[in-house]
């Protein structure tokens, strides 16, 4: 990174691997073609675009003609839900998620409301994981999709998403996960999940900004929500971003590649920083299951104290983290999550989201140790009683 600057907000985004851009830089000078034309340098672009796809299908256990890509995870958020709720509509007008998935699917889940379709918000117990009574107690015969998140942007819980399937399967329902801040560091095999649909997006695995991916199993009912030209197998049109996409595979590539030796690493860092900062800083309250979690992920409340102002002063500090979703950083209300576990709106004030990637150092960890104490202390002595 640039300077001394400690970097732990990879949750939000991650730096873009050399190797991710060595991969698309051809793609943008020499094999620049569109791959729907048929001239020798269009078949250039088209064998990229058709490699990445093998490699993304390999990653998930999947095959390449499931594989769509999008523009972004919130793309593949919307067109699973929009997609299987009008395309099945005859069948039934009820979809089941989760009172702490993203704003993408969220809002989405809004939008259809509008539209006539019910929707059920399963809640979660104080560690944010589903309930699955309710889950079966929600399904009615009216059901056409579950979607679950793989594991939570904010507070790192990881979702039960293979007993899910095994409620749902047999029923006509399709089940979808949002698992874009799972891909990096868990093994995202959808005969694995016994996920329909998935969602992925590149910038959360060191590939860049502005691609991802939904895989939709063959069979599933799905309305295309982009109309055009016909590319991605009628499902979703418009010019494939073929330097995007191959930075996506070979991310994705690496990821599965390196996360065995990754993961160890960073995780003990993790455990370093949390463990850390609940022995020095009192009135600390960590957050998301204390096992059942992403390894990079470290999320705590500390009462007395906004979170923002603590982000403030590290950044003056040169370190920078989150207090939750980067997607809802502007927000003034408590984050959605945390009330969702019963954390009260108060103390939901004073969360703070730590996420570690493969570049970071004990020594930053140790720097971070140092700082932290005497940042939350300066602030609640500045906090208003």
């Amino acid at each position: 990174m640039a300077g001394q600057f400690i970097y732990l907000d990879h949750a939000a985004t991650t730096p873009v691997d050399p190797r991710v851009v060595e991969a698309m830089l051809p793609y943008y000078t020499e094999k620049f073609g569109n791959p729907s034309s048929i001239h020798s340098l269009a078949r250039e672009s088209r064998r990229g675009l058709d490699n990445a796809r093998e490699i993304v299908a390999q990653a998930l256990n999947a095959q390449p003609r499931e594989i769509v890509f999008t523009a972004c995870g919130t793309e593949s958020d919307n067109m699973a839900l929009k997609g299987v709720a009008e395309a099945n509509q005859d069948r039934g007008k009820h979809i089941i998620t989760t009172a702490i998935e993203h704003e993408a699917i969220l809002e989405t889940c809004k939008y259809l409301e509008q539209r006539g379709f019910k929707v059920t918000y399963l809640p979660v117990d104080e560690y944010g994981t589903v309930d699955l009574r309710e889950l079966e107690k929600a399904i009615t015969p009216e059901t056409i999709l579950v979607s679950v998140m793989m594991a939570n942007n904010e507070v790192g819980t990881i979702q039960p998403l293979a007993e899910i399937a095994e409620i749902v399967k047999g029923r006509g329902i399709y089940f979808h996960t949002d698992a874009v801040q799972a891909a990096g560091t868990l093994d995202v095999d959808v005969e694995k999940l016994g996920v329909d649909l998935l969602s992925l997006s590149g910038h959360k695995f060191y590939a860049p900004k502005g691609v991802g991916v939904l895989y939709v199993r063959q069979g599933t009912r799905l309305m295309p929500q982009m109309l055009g030209g016909g590319q991605e197998r009628n499902r979703r049109s418009g010019t494939e971003n073929v330097a995007q996409i191959v930075g996506l595979a070979r991310g994705l590539e690496l990821a599965y590649q390196e996360r065995s030796t990754d993961n160890p690493r960073i995780q003990r860092l993790r455990d370093k920083l949390r463990d850390g900062l609940l022995e020095t800083i009192p009135d600390t309250i960590p957050t998301g299951h204390p096992t059942n979690r992403l390894p990079n992920n470290a999320s705590f409340c500390f009462k007395g104290v906004e979170g923002e102002q603590i982000l403030l002063a590290l950044d003056l500090n040169g370190v920078g983290a989150s207090t939750g979703s980067a997607c809802t950083s502007a927000s003034s209300e408590p984050s959605h999550v945390l009330t969702a576990m019963g954390i009260s709106a108060a103390v939901a004030h004073g969360a703070i989201r730590m996420t570690l990637g493969k570049g970071n150092t004990e020594e930053e960890i140790d720097t971070v140790l140092q700082l932290m104490p005497d940042i939350v202390e300066k602030q609640r002595a500045l906090a208003p009683a």
